[in-house]
């Protein structure tokens, strides 16, 4: 059962993996083009962005523990 999360994860899990997934694939492009452009105001905000992208990793990882810490409380208490 733990070792297929991702079948089993909430939907809110699933949306804020994907979100920083997102947001962190936007601030690389953002970077790169601010690069290749020379613009260095897009290249600082790209940072904001990628920022972001790992608050919400974090954030993930925050409901992963709990989901995982009540699936355990569950099992055990039953036992």
């Amino acid at each position: 059962m733990l070792n297929e999360f991702w079948a089993t994860a909430s939907a809110s899990y699933k949306a804020v993996v994907f979100g920083a997934m997102g947001l962190i694939a936007a601030g690389i492009v953002l970077n790169v083009i601010g690069q290749m452009t020379g613009n260095d105001a897009v290249t600082f905000s790209s940072l904001a962005v990628i920022g972001g992208g790992l608050v919400l990793h974090a954030a993930g990882v925050v409901i992963r523990g709990h989901s995982v810490q009540k699936l355990i409380r569950k099992h055990s208490t039953k036992g």
